[in-house]
């Protein structure tokens, strides 16, 4: 159940990181200088911090191509999708906006992916798309029902 922690971590660190990228953004006045600052924490937490861990453990070295493609790929997808999120803010969204659509929208499209990467074994139970339909509303309903600055 550690992962439970984990899970937490996340929560808390992309629940966090609309406002205080849309916050950012707006203090730096241009898109390309946050996405720049989002880089830079890329490069230190998700290069730096590995290296010197993989290389303390003398596993520097036999990346398997298809691995090291695929996870390159969805690197690239976690990098694109924060440059859309910046760019949302860009052009006019809010984090009270943009991230619930993210964050609503995300768990449909993982769990489709996940589908055609690991295909059902069973039928699929009809509460899967009622599942679909209560998380989008639920987008809504938050979008809906926001505060107001």
């Amino acid at each position: 159940m550690v992962w439970v922690i984990f899970v937490a971590g996340a929560v808390l660190s992309w629940g966090a990181y609309g406002a205080l990228l849309h916050l950012g953004q707006t203090q730096l006045g241009n898109p390309l200088k946050a996405l720049l600052c989002v880089g830079a924490a890329y490069f230190l937490i998700g290069v730096l911090l590995p290296v010197a861990a993989l290389g303390s453990q003398g596993q520097l070295s036999n990346f398997p191509t298809q691995g090291l493609i695929i996870a390159t790929v969805a690197g690239g997808l976690g990098a694109a999708g924060a440059a859309c999120i910046i760019w949302a803010f860009r052009t006019g969204g809010l984090p009270v906006y943009v991230m619930p659509l993210v964050f609503g929208g995300a768990p449909i499209v993982n769990v489709l992916v996940s589908m055609v990467i690991h295909p059902p074994k069973t039928a699929l139970n009809p509460m899967l798309f009622v599942g679909f339909l209560l998380a989008s509303i639920g987008a809504g309903l938050v979008l809906y029902f926001r505060p107001t600055a």
